[in-house]
């Protein structure tokens, strides 16, 4: 048999296997989303579902979440569950705003960063050199930093001008930039309602006005995680202690290693995220300013199945939705219950065609309720629309539960020396 033979059936995919979407193909379901969106705009009038002010608040409140699930990624990616992201963004949160009101903003960023990567050391060294159950020690690392804090505002912010024993003083704003002229000629066409190009136009002049310095470094944390973690000898080592640790250690790999820097760096992504909400989001520290996002972070990479940018796209639907409770309330709301039953009979026809009639039938049926909700209704519940990101997030992982694939040694216990 020759050898090209050999290679050609090596690079046969397996039957049944999953296609990995190309570029083009992405960018088509990009697309057709907007174009949705943008039916749905039209039809019912909530002309500010893709306004360039609607982006820019989604983007900035997407931000954070997706620092945590960035953060939680590394961790579990190498073998290590991380309950604890949200403890850490409240240290961010904290020495960010500390160490910011004193000596500048990107003084905060790299102290609040160091602040987050300590409750990460913390972690490791309870979860890998002790061997503690992950869910427990990511509990009370959370409880600790909450009480840590608290405890250190009663003498120091307490103490400084402007400040209390529940916030800081105001840190100076990080720089944000604006692409002169570009970002008026999309604010005028977004204003003018049509189909498709207006919106198209919200999202560009979202991403392109008054955007923070801190919001594109974390936005290039994306590709260089997925970069570092897939293409290098490094992440291929830190990825192996996930998925089988003592493989891995036969193979040389200091499996400890690279589970410390792991869980160290996952901190340090959570604590960024933390400093985003204290000098970027607001520029001051509030007690519970994180307000769960280190959990909506967690879910939001279960959703994108362990990657890079399933989780970026996890993150940027909580911190949409959010926006629109945020803007317009009710309204805005309402809109998405008709895009969401628009969306079921799309997955009911899907479901047909695979010949999956229970799960048709299911989507169906709940496409119904939805459409005649929005069809008898202007507005809804006050209590909805609070409830709506949180719902959201609920569904979303509902629906991808099937398609889910953790690292193999996620959580696991490993003691050096097992394989032996």
């Amino acid at each position: 048999m020759s050898a090209s033979t050999v290679s050609t059936k090596k690079a046969a995919p397996a039957p049944g296997a999953r296609k990995k979407l190309t570029l083009p193909w992405i960018l088509l379901i990009i697309a057709g989303g907007l174009a949705l969106v943008s039916l749905v705009r039209l039809i019912s009038g909530a002309n500010d579902l893709t306004s360039v002010g609607q982006v820019s608040g989604a983007l900035s409140l997407a931000v954070p979440i997706g620092l945590a699930g960035l953060g939680g990624l590394w961790a579990e990616r190498a073998g290590v569950v991380n309950i604890g992201l949200e403890g850490m963004m409240i240290l961010g949160t904290w020495f960010g705003a500390w160490a910011g009101y004193q000596w500048g903003p990107w003084t905060g960023v790299l102290v609040g960063i160091a602040g987050g990567a300590v409750g990460g050391l913390l972690h490791a060294i309870i979860t890998v050199t002790f061997n503690v159950n992950h869910i427990v020690s990511g509990v009370a690392i959370n409880i600790l930093a909450l009480g840590f804090t608290q405890y250190l505002s009663n003498f120091t912010f307490a103490e400084a001008p402007g400040g209390s024993s529940k916030q800081s003083p105001q840190v100076e704003p990080i720089t944000k930039i604006t692409i002169p002229g570009l970002s008026d000629w999309m604010a005028d066409l977004q204003g003018k309602h049509w189909f498709f190009v207006s919106d198209l136009a919200g999202v560009i002049g979202g991403l392109i006005t008054e955007i923070s310095l801190l919001t594109i470094v974390a936005l290039l944390l994306i590709p260089a995680t997925w970069w570092v973690l897939w293409r290098t000898s490094f992440g291929l080592r830190l990825r192996s202690c996930g998925e089988n640790p003592v493989a891995a250690e036969s193979l040389g790999v200091n499996v400890y290693k690279y589970k410390y820097i792991a869980v160290i760096v996952s901190g340090a992504l959570a604590g960024l995220g933390g400093v985003y909400l204290s000098e970027v989001a607001s520029p001051i520290y509030q007690e519970g300013q994180t307000g769960g996002r280190g959990y909506i972070g967690l879910a939001a990479m279960i959703f994108g199945n362990w990657m890079p940018g399933g989780m970026a796209l996890g993150a940027g639907l909580f911190g949409f939705i959010d926006s629109l409770k945020l803007r317009g309330g009710a309204e805005n709301v309402h809109a998405m219950l008709l895009l969401i039953a628009i969306l079921l009979v799309i997955v009911c026809v899907w479901q047909l065609y695979k010949k999956k009639y229970i799960q048709a039938g299911i989507s169906a049926a709940f496409a119904a309720l939805l459409f005649v909700w929005y069809a008898t209704t202007d507005a809804v519940p006050s209590q909805f629309v609070d409830a709506a990101p949180y719902l959201t997030t609920l569904l979303v992982l509902a629906l991808s539960a099937q398609r889910l694939r953790m690292p193999k040694a996620d959580g696991m216990p490993y003691r050096k020396g097992q394989g032996k």
